[in-house]
């Protein structure tokens, strides 16, 4: 069976806004589901289940001082009304969705087949309660109101611990919450703490309020979780459950801040800002007549707007551009009209380590102030971006310690080391890795040990960053299947600086072949 997919969706919470009257909790439930339908997004109706019996204390049945017994009580609901309304969910297209606030009721939700268990947040330090959660192998949503962070870390690590498929819910249980106690930023913060699980938002402030959940949204929120009801002449909402008006009104806010908000991947420009932008560049124009073969100096060209059609803009200027035409004074200079000179070496591996320094930022991983780097290109450092590595040296005694950086597409050919012996684990982004023509794909957290003498080769589709943890490394101990990179001296297939190379890096000897 595949895990829940958390992701987008929509809790409507009834508590017990169904006054425990059926007829009253079924109006709800389609109503909802009406709402859910026109919306076309993915939902849970969630019940609250409760033995009551046990739940609450004998000497409280009768009369309790606890605001909340006598509305537990009075909205009481049979087993058997349940099991109708969770069919009546089922029939309107949603997830059904229980939360058990005691053990038996963990077992009534099993027995009714509930799809997803929510843990309150008044329940989230019950450990019995907890542990039967654990125990009944459904995916389970839990709430962090009033938690402290080391609270939601044991939570957290409770449920790692048992392999249950979870989510986590930013709460505040003030009803309604005021504005200023929303703390929205914990939404950021649980997902870079819980990188890996899906963060949601439970929100009690006032039904109308639609700013908190797009807000919410903007912040990356991947579920919301709202009270729901229906008013009647007799029956009254509290301050934050929402009518079936108000849940359509916040999931159209939610649904428009998604689309505000967009992709997390960098999209190419719509050609309408495109045109609006270069309708704002400068471009190349010369400043004399240059003739046919002349190289154009800054001396000869002048930038203005506006930029014409095929014409170079003052970003692409560079020293050795020749002209491939006559040009007259203030002529436009075209692409056609100019040779432009090819990137050499150092912009290159310029260009290459701001992709790796970017990618550093996004790993968030620190460097320390003083490194090696080695910036391996078998084949030219101008087909780097296709065959190569930069390796980035922190320790090398008995014992090495290096950084292997590879950007999107790079690949790093078949070899092996006679002295060495090294283990990769990966960081960040997705290695394939090739040892004695076995294929391994390493995520982050996996390890791949390569010992002497043992054919490897590595590369990456979306960008890679690994540890090799090594035996000491030593010059000359690489050994290529392609004989023709062994043939190279060392100086022609890789660049090393200090740190990053600022003012180091320059244009790559050319390619000379070893003495046989």
């Amino acid at each position: 069976m595949s895990p829940f997919n958390f992701n987008g969706l929509f809790v409507l919470d009834l508590a017990n806004n169904h006054q425990g009257d059926p007829e009253h909790a079924t109006n709800i439930i389609r109503a909802m589901g009406d709402v859910v339908n026109e919306n076309g997004v993915r939902a849970a109706l969630k019940f609250q289940f409760r033995n009551l019996d046990t739940f609450i204390h004998s000497d409280h049945l009768e009369e309790s001082s606890n605001r909340h017994v006598d509305r537990f009580l009075s909205t009481r609901l049979s087993n058997q009304q349940f099991a109708g309304l969770v069919d009546e969910v089922r029939a309107n297209g949603m997830f059904t969705m229980a939360t058990p606030f005691d053990e038996e009721s963990v077992d009534f939700a099993s027995d009714l087949d509930i799809d997803i268990l929510k843990v309150a947040s008044c329940s989230a330090t019950d450990w019995p309660l907890l542990e039967r959660i654990a125990e009944a192998n459904k995916p389970v949503i839990f709430s962090t109101g009033g938690l402290s962070m080391k609270q939601i870390d044991n939570v957290v690590s409770f449920f790692d611990h048992r392999r249950v498929r979870f989510a986590i819910m930013h709460c505040v249980s003030i009803y309604p919450t005021p504005k200023e106690h929303l703390h929205l930023n914990q939404i950021s913060a649980l997902r870079r703490r819980y990188p890996d699980k899906v963060i949601g938002f439970s929100t009690h402030e006032e039904p109308d309020e639609t700013g908190p959940v797009q807000i919410a949204t903007g912040l990356g929120t991947g579920m919301l979780e709202r009270h729901v009801g229906i008013e009647t002449e007799s029956i009254k909402l509290n301050k934050y459950s929402s009518t079936p008006t108000q849940v359509d009104r916040w999931m159209k806010a939610a649904i428009e801040a998604r689309q505000i908000c967009g992709s997390l991947e960098r999209v190419p420009p719509q050609s309408e800002e495109t045109d609006a932008l270069r309708s704002l560049m400068r471009g190349i124009y010369v400043r004399r007549p240059i003739a046919k073969g002349q190289l154009i100096t800054r001396e000869d060209v002048y930038f203005a707007m506006p930029l014409n059609e095929g014409q170079l803009t003052s970003g692409e200027w560079s020293e050795g551009i020749v002209a491939s035409t006559d040009l007259t004074k203030d002529q436009a200079v075209l692409t056609e009209s100019a040779i432009r000179p090819k990137p050499d070496d150092t912009q290159t591996l310029t260009s290459a380590i701001h992709g790796m320094k970017a990618m550093l930022n996004e790993a968030h991983i620190s460097l320390p102030p003083t490194f090696e780097t080695e910036f391996s290109h078998h084949f030219g450092v101008r087909n780097f971006h296709k065959v190569g590595a930069t390796l980035i040296t922190f320790v090398n005694r008995e014992y090495c310690k290096k950084l292997i950086i590879q950007l999107p597409g790079q690949r790093h050919p078949a070899h092996y080391h006679k002295a060495k012996e090294e283990t990769f684990v990966v960081l960040h982004g997705k290695l394939e890795l090739l040892v004695e023509d076995r294929h391994y794909t390493l995520y982050p957290g996996d390890m791949q040990l390569v010992q002497q003498g043992v054919w490897h080769e590595f590369w990456t589709d979306s960008g890679v960053i690994f540890e090799e943890i090594s035996s000491k490394h030593g010059l000359c101990d690489s050994f290529y299947e392609d004989k023709s990179i062994n043939s190279m001296d060392s100086d022609s297939r890789k660049t090393r600086v200090n740190q990053w190379g600022r003012y180091q890096i320059r244009p790559a000897k050319p390619i000379r072949r070893m003495a046989a």
